[in-house]
């Protein structure tokens, strides 16, 4: 949740990015904190630290118990829902464990990163994210997509947004079917026909045809 304020007075909390408000009428949004606690040995200490400032952390003190660090922080709910764990057990080769509670809200300078595809916003892939990180973000994100999304009949445009203006982009090209491979003699004219018929008939596609967009490009934006 995101708590928001508009510039006429509104107050509210959102739980989806298809909420988030033009930046013309956001007046300050504000971003659940939590109060952390890690536990990690001492020789994955410079690991662990170096991902949470990386989330965002604000470190609080350091104990030493037995033999490991505990470590205290605040982070970002939002920077710990993504990959935040797996990524801790990874850079801690498992030993590193970590405990939260959720504390309060703080103020952002948040923006919603709109994913288009095909010139068409995908609700379900766009974002709450910092606005110093969207630029990043938005590149990632459109070269993932590009991966996740078959080549369709048509060339297909993956953009990442921010309102009207276009932070990133990728293009999947077209599937090219060779219209003449049939045709092993045949007039100039008549093959030069077939293939202003199929540009035509692409030019329709990408005008009027629907994107498949399958299971696996939606899962590839939960990972950073």
């Amino acid at each position: 949740p995101y708590q928001i304020k508009l510039t006429n007075g509104t107050e509210k909390t959102i739980h989806s990015p298809g909420d988030f408000p033009d930046r013309s009428s956001l007046l300050e949004s504000k971003e659940p904190w939590v109060q952390g606690v890690i536990i990690t040995p001492e020789n994955y200490l410079g690991a662990v630290t170096e991902l949470a400032k990386e989330k965002r952390a604000e470190f609080g003190e350091f104990e030493t118990v037995g033999s490991r660090i505990k470590v205290n922080l605040r982070l970002p709910l939002a920077e710990i829902m993504i990959d935040f764990y797996d990524r801790l057990k990874s850079v801690s080769s498992g030993y590193a464990s970590f405990d939260y509670d959720l504390a309060d809200f703080q103020v952002v300078e948040a923006v919603k990163l709109e994913i288009l595809v095909a010139k068409q916003p995908i609700d379900a892939l766009s974002q709450i994210v910092v606005s110093s990180e969207a630029e990043r973000l938005g590149k990632a994100l459109v070269a993932k997509l590009k991966t996740a999304i078959p080549r369709q009949n048509c060339e297909v445009s993956i953009q990442a947004a921010i309102g009207t203006h276009v932070i990133a982009r990728e293009d999947i090209q077209a599937l090219r079917k060779d219209v003449l491979a049939k045709m092993s003699g045949g007039h100039i004219e008549r093959k030069m026909k077939l293939l202003e018929a199929q540009r035509k008939g692409k030019a329709r596609m990408k005008q009027f045809g629907q994107v498949q967009i399958p299971q696996e490009a939606f899962l590839s934006i939960l990972s950073r």
